[in-house]
C-alpha cells in the first residue's frame, strides 16, 4: 500500500522474532474464548485509521493468539494435529513474503519445479511409475475431489450411456468422500468392510456386483482408505485394487493421515497394494511435518487429470502455449499459493533420512502409549494401534463424562483430547504425529484418568 518504511522495518522485526520465538520455544496449549470475551478486550479492530502494524500485531500476539490451540504442541492429541518442522515453518515465511503464485510453470517455474521434486518423492515411496505426478491442493477433502472428478470423466468415456454415477467405498471412509459426492451429485455406495474393519476385495466386488444389478447408476470408482482418521485402519490396498481393475473402476487411495508412513520401513507393507492406485492423497500438514495447508494429490496418469481439470480462457492461452507443467490443471483449483514449498525446504533441509526416523519415532510412541493404557487399572485399549492413532476407553464413563474430562484437561493446560466414538461407544483417542511428543506427556495425560 506505500513504500517500505522505517516502521514498516521496524514492525518486520516484530513479525520475525513472535515467529522466531514460537519455533525456539515449546508452543502454548492456549484454547478457545467466546466472540463476547474476545470482543471485550479487543473491541472492533478494523477501523477507519487503521490500528497501526505494532497495536495490530500486539492485538493478535496478546489475546487472538491465544485463543487458539496450538496444533503442533505435543499434549495437543485430538483429531489429526500437526506438528510442522522448524525448517518447515521458516520457510512459511519466505513463501508469504516473496508474493509467489504456484498456479502455472510460467508465473511460478523455480516453485513449481521445486514441488514436483517433494511430490516425486511421495511418487517414488509408493511406487507409482516415472510418469506420475500431481499438485499440492489446498487439503484432503479438496484432493478427494478432484481425483473423483477426474475418475468420473473416464467413467463417462468407458460407459458413455451412463447417467448416474455412485462412488464406491468402506463405511470407514472419511467424510470428504461423501461430501465430494455431495458436490458432485453422485451416489455413495457403502460397504460394510470385514470384522477386522478393513475393506477387503471380496467386499468391494460383492457390493459393487450386486449395485449394478439392482440399480440404474454405474460405480466409477472404489475408494479405500490408508489409516481412517478415528482408528487408523488400513483396507486391504492389494485386493480392494484388484477388485477394482477387475470391474474397469477408478481406483482411489485417501491416505491423508496415513500414507505418510509410506516412509516408515517398520509399517511399509501395510501399504502394498498402493503402487496400483490410480490416484491417491497424503496430506503433509497432517503427519509429515509441514504446515497447513498442502494436501500431495498423484496421479498414475497426470495427462487424464489435466485433460479434465485445464481451464480454458482467452487470458490463459498463453500459459497453454508450451507444453509447461501447470499445477493448476491438475485439481480443482486456478489460483493457487505454492503451499508445498515449506515441505520441499524441509525435506531438502532435514534429508528424507531424517523423516524416516521421526516417522519411526510417532510410532514407537503410538506403542509405547498403548502398553501404557493397557497398565492403567481404570482404562481398556478400544483397538491396537496400525499405525499411531491409540483408542480407548473407561469402562463406567458415559459421554459427559468424557466431555467433562477433556474439558478440565484443556481449562488445566494439560492437553487437548476431545472424546470421539465408534461403533456407539464413546472412546478416547491419541492421534500421535509429533516426533517431540514424550513418554512423560502420555503419562501427565493419562494420569488424570
Amino acid at each position: 500500500m506505500h513504500e517500505f518504511t522505517s516502521e514498516l522495518e521496524e514492525l518486520a522485526s516484530s513479525v520475525l522474532a513472535y515467529s522466531l520465538e514460537r519455533v525456539k520455544d515449546d508452543p502454548p496449549l492456549d484454547g478457545p474464548r467466546s466472540a463476547e470475551d474476545l470482543y471485550a478486550q479487543v473491541g472492533e479492530t478494523i477501523t477507519t485509521q487503521g490500528l497501526g502494524g505494532q497495536e495490530a500485531l500486539t492485538v493478535f500476539t496478546d489475546v487472538l493468539a491465544r485463543a487458539c490451540i496450538s496444533t503442533d504442541h505435543p499434549r495437543n492429541l485430538a483429531y489429526i494435529p500437526s506438528a510442522p518442522s522448524e525448517h518447515a515453518n521458516l520457510f512459511d515465511l519466505v513463501v508469504a513474503a516473496s508474493a509467489l503464485y504456484g498456479g502455472s510453470w510460467q508465473e511460478g517455474a523455480g516453485a513449481v519445479f521445486a514441488e514436483n521434486q517433494a511430490l516425486r518423492w511421495v511418487a517414488d515411496l509408493a511406487g507409482l511409475p516415472a510418469s506420475a505426478g500431481g499438485v499440492f491442493a489446498q487439503g484432503g477433502t479438496v484432493g478427494n475431489l478432484s481425483a473423483l472428478v477426474v475418475a468420473r470423466a473416464q467413467g463417462r468415456k468407458l460407459w458413455p450411456e451412463t447417467t448416474r454415477w455412485a462412488i464406491a467405498c468402506s463405511k470407514e471412509a472419511h467424510s470428504s468422500i461423501t461430501s465430494a459426492a455431495n458436490v458432485m451429485d453422485v451416489d455413495v455406495l457403502l460397504i460394510d468392510p470385514s470384522e477386522s474393519r478393513k475393506l477387503t476385495g471380496v467386499e468391494v466386488g460383492r457390493a459393487v456386483d450386486e449395485f449394478h444389478k439392482n440399480n440404474s447408476a454405474r460405480v466409477f470408482a472404489v475408494v479405500a482408505t490408508a489409516g481412517t482418521t478415528n482408528l487408523g485402519i488400513i483396507d486391504d490396498l492389494m485386493s480392494v485394487g484388484a477388485a477394482a481393475k477387475e470391474r474397469n473402476l477408478w481406483f482411489h487411495v485417501d491416505g491423508a493421515y496415513g500414507l505418510a508412513a509410506l516412509c516408515a520401513p517398520s509399517v511399509r507393507e501395510k501399504f502394498n497394494g498402493i503402487e496400483n492406485a490410480d490416484s491417491f492423497i497424503v496430506d503433509p500438514h497432517k503427519w509429515l511435518f509441514a504446515p497447513f495447508d498442502a494436501c500431495a494429490l498423484l496421479y498414475r496418469d497426470p495427462e487424464l487429470a489435466r485433460a479434465v481439470h485445464t481451464q480454458s480462457a482467452s487470458y490463459l492461452d498463453a500459459l497453454h502455449e508450451t507444453n509447461s507443467w501447470n499445477p493448476s490443471d491438475y485439481a480443482i483449483n486456478l489460483t493457487r499459493r505454492a503451499r508445498g514449498l515449506p515441505f520441499w525446504f524441509s525435506l531438502a533441509a532435514n534429508g528424507t533420512d531424517a523423516y524416516t526416523v521421526a516417522m519411526e519415532k510417532t510410532l514407537e510412541m503410538a506403542q509405547i502409549a498403548a502398553q501404557k493404557v493397557r497398565e492403567h487399572p481404570r482404562l481398556e485399549l478400544w483397538l491396537e494401534p496400525e499405525l499411531s492413532v491409540v483408542s480407548f476407553t473407561r469402562p463406567g464413563w458415559e459421554k459427559g463424562d468424557y466431555k467433562a474430562w477433556a474439558d478440565k484437561l484443556l481449562d488445566d493446560q494439560i492437553g487437548f483430547c476431545p472424546a470421539s466414538s465408534d461403533k456407539g461407544q464413546p472412546i478416547l483417542r491419541f492421534a500421535i504425529v509429533n516426533p517431540w511428543t514424550k513418554v512423560s506427556d502420555i503419562e501427565a495425560i493419562l494420569a488424570t484418568l
